[in-house]
């Protein structure tokens, strides 16, 4: 009967999350925001 290693156990599950990642297929970083241009649009009032 094979002995219980919890070294080994512990060293093959942090292997297998350091090969799995985080599953992040874009750029790890944030992007910079765009600039939004001016809006000419004015909000209407309305008077009953």
């Amino acid at each position: 009967m094979p002995r219980f290693h919890p070294g080994r156990v512990l060293t093959g599950l942090l292997l297998v999350a350091l090969l799995a990642g985080c599953g992040q297929k874009g750029p790890l970083y944030l992007p910079k925001p765009q600039p939004q241009p001016p809006s000419s649009e004015q909000p209407s009032t309305v008077k009953p």
